[in-house]
Formats: structure tokens, sequence, C-alpha cells
């Protein structure tokens, strides 16, 4: 599903963001991804997202291999990919139901197939009754967990979330984590970056942590704690 073979990436600073990275994510897996800030945790989402590109190594995802994917085709690789940001990147003049819809207008569904797909996303986030509420009318949890709908209303084969719980308090990290475990338990699979170890220890899933652009640990799935 995931394949890194020496994945190297060095901005145009000078900086070495990922260094010789090798990794191995299978299809369905969740794995959470754990470092302090410039770990390189986000540079190796946005590799899989084709966001940024790597300066050396191979890369492949859902089969595809990336280096010999071309610009072109980025969007279309990009439909099987969900993404989820600390910050909701939310379009504030537009509906909640409008901010979901996006991926769908984008990749030209027809407008009955956008209404059921949307009202579906909503309704696994618990919002259905919000989609005709504008952003800035709701919470900090509420807003992210709009872009957890809008992230999944394709049906992604992968969901990507960089640091999804920085902005809430322990509760709502918690209920937004169990969401990401739902998805996960349908066969999506997940990679989240988080640094908060208490949060994510529990749940006994693969946890691989990097220091300084490099694989430090990876530690194998176990039974979650009761």
């Amino acid at each position: 599903m995931i394949l890194f073979q020496n994945v190297t990436k060095r901005y145009p600073t000078g900086q070495e963001a990922l260094g010789q990275m090798n990794l191995e994510v299978d299809a369905g897996e969740m794995v959470f991804l754990t470092g302090h800030s410039g770990a390189g945790k986000s540079t190796l989402l946005k590799l899989i997202a084709m966001i940024e590109r790597p300066t050396r190594g191979r890369m492949v995802v859902n089969g595809k291999n990336l280096h010999t994917l071309t610009r072109r085709r980025i969007p279309q690789f990009r439909r099987d990919i969900g993404i989820i940001f600390q910050d909701h990147h939310l379009l504030h003049d537009r509906s909640v139901f409008d901010n979901v819809a996006l991926p769908l207008i984008i990749a030209g569904y027809r407008q009955q197939e956008i209404g059921r797909r949307v009202r579906a996303a909503l309704d696994k986030v618990s919002l259905l009754h919000k989609e005709k509420a504008f952003p800035v009318t709701l919470s900090t949890g509420e807003q992210q967990r709009v872009g957890i709908a809008r992230a999944v209303v394709n049906r992604p084969a992968i969901l990507l979330a960089d640091e999804p719980t920085g902005n809430l308090d322990p509760a709502l990290s918690r209920e937004i984590m169990g969401l990401f475990d739902e998805f996960n338990q349908v066969g999506t699979t997940v990679l989240v970056a988080s640094h908060d170890l208490d949060l994510i220890a529990p749940m006994g899933k693969r946890m691989i942590s990097l220091k300084g652009g490099r694989l430090q640990d990876d530690e194998p799935a176990r039974g979650a704690s009761a």
C-alpha cells in the first residue's frame, strides 16, 4: 500500500527533512507517526500525498510508482487519499454541506450522488444537523469533524492526518481518534502524525518514531488497553 525505499527529502535551503527513509505500511493498517516538531512527520505525509516530491529514493503508494507519476495525473492519484490538517482549511463563506461537497464537485459527481455522500459523511461525524451552518458558528471540535467528513467523502483508500488533535482538549481528542479507528475498521489505511503519546499509546496501534528526519523506532501494533 505504502512503500518508501531509501527516500530522502532535502529542501532548497539545504535542510534535510527526511533521510534514507525505509518504510512499509500494509493496506488496512492504522499507524501513528510520532516525534518532536521538525522530526519529519509532516514531510512524510506530504510525500505520500505528492504535495512534496522526494529528492532521492523510490516511493510506491496504492500500487503507483510516484517517480513515474506525471503532474497531470496527480489530481486523479489524490482522489484515493483523504487529508486532514490541524488547521481545518475550511471555506468560511460556504456552508458545512458545501465544504464537504467540494472534493465531489471537483471530481464531477452528479448532484444526487453528492447529496447522498455528503450527508453520509456528516452523519458519520455526527454533524448532519449542521449541514446548513457556516464554519464560523461551529466549535473548534466541530470544525475539525467537518474537515474529517470532507476528507472521507470520496471514500479514500488512504487517510492522512497531520496533528489533527493539536487544538483540541483531551476529551475531543479521544473522540477524533475514535473516528479514525472506526474508518480503519472498515478497511481504510490510516496514518496519523501526533506528538501526544498519552493519547495514542493506549490505542495499541503501530507507532513509528522519527527523530531528525530519520526512523528511530518502529513499534508494532498490540492489543489496545481496556
